[in-house]
C-alpha cells in the first residue's frame, strides 16, 4: 500500500522540484554589481509622490490623439506595469517619441495579432530623463496583442542606446514604477516583465519574450528580476502622503 501511494504522489513531487528550480534562477552578481556601483549617492530621503516623479525627470510629450497610435480612444483601467528593454541600440528616448508621434514604428494590423497597426506603450526611460507618450488610462500596444498585458498594463521602455547608464536607467525606472503603484493602487507582484505575458499567435515560435533582457536570466525572470523589483519596492517604502501628479 506505502508503495503504491509512493509511485502515485512520486510524479507530483518531482513536478514541485522542476517548477522550483525553474523559479529560483541564480542572479547576475557581477552585472548587479556594476549597477549598484551607479546608485551610490543617490538620493533615498522619504518624499512625497510628487518629489519622487520629480527624481524620474519626466517630461510629456504624447502622441496626439486621434492620430496613428491613438486613432481611436481605448480607456483602460491600469491594474499591471510592464517593463520592457527597447534592444535598440542607436535611438534614445527622445528618438523613440518622435518615432511614435510620427507613426513610424509600425506593425502589421491582423485578427489576434497587433489590433491597430502601431507599436505604443506609455513611458520610455533612459539614464537622464523619462518620456511619457500615452495617457495612462488608454491602452499601448506592446505586450500581449488582446491580452491583459495590453488591456491593462502601463508599459514602460528601457533604453539601450550607446552612452545610456543602464543602471541608472534601471533605477529611474524603478523610481517611475513606484510612483505609478501609489497613484494607481497596483501592487508589487503586478510589476511584471514583458516575458509574463505570453503571445499567441501562429507567426510567433517562441510566446513569452526574453525582455527585459539584461534584467531576465537564462531568459526568463529569476533573482536578477527579483533584485529589480527589490529596487522599487526600496523606492515604493520611501513614500509619504502627499501630492500627485495626473499622468492621464
Amino acid at each position: 500500500m506505502k508503495k503504491s501511494w509512493a509511485r502515485l504522489f512520486l510524479p507530483f513531487v518531482l513536478l514541485i522540484v522542476v517548477i522550483i528550480a525553474a523559479c529560483t534562477q541564480p542572479m547576475n552578481r557581477s552585472r548587479i554589481s556594476q549597477w549598484e556601483s551607479r546608485f551610490y549617492g543617490t538620493t533615498l530621503d522619504r518624499v512625497t509622490p510628487d518629489q519622487l516623479l520629480r527624481e524620474v525627470g519626466l517630461r510629456t510629450d504624447l502622441i496626439r490623439a486621434g492620430t496613428v497610435g491613438r486613432k481611436i480612444y481605448r480607456p483602460m483601467r491600469p491594474k499591471y506595469i510592464t517593463i520592457h528593454s527597447t534592444q535598440n541600440y542607436t535611438g534614445d528616448a527622445y528618438n523613440h517619441a518622435l518615432a511614435l508621434k510620427r507613426g513610424a514604428l509600425r506593425a502589421t494590423k491582423r485578427k489576434g495579432g497587433n489590433r491597430i497597426g502601431y507599436l505604443t506603450w506609455h513611458f520610455t526611460v533612459q539614464s537622464n530623463v523619462a518620456i511619457q507618450h500615452l495617457p495612462c488610462r488608454e491602452q499601448g500596444e506592446h505586450a500581449d496583442f488582446d491580452g491583459p498585458g495590453n488591456n491593462y498594463s502601463i508599459g514602460i521602455e528601457m533604453c539601450e542606446h550607446r552612452g545610456n547608464d543602464i543602471g541608472m536607467t534601471i533605477d529611474k525606472t524603478a523610481r517611475l514604477a513606484a510612483y505609478l503603484m501609489y497613484t494607481y493602487g497596483i501592487p508589487l507582484n503586478h510589476v511584471v516583465p514583458h516575458y509574463h505575458w505570453p503571445r499567441i499567435s501562429p507567426y510567433i515560435k517562441d510566446p513569452h519574450k526574453n525582455c527585459p533582457h539584461f534584467l531576465m536570466d537564462g531568459g526568463r525572470p529569476g533573482g536578477t528580476w527579483q533584485w529589480f523589483l527589490n529596487r522599487v519596492n526600496m523606492h515604493y517604502s520611501r513614500l509619504i502622503p502627499g501630492p500627485v501628479r495626473n499622468l492621464g
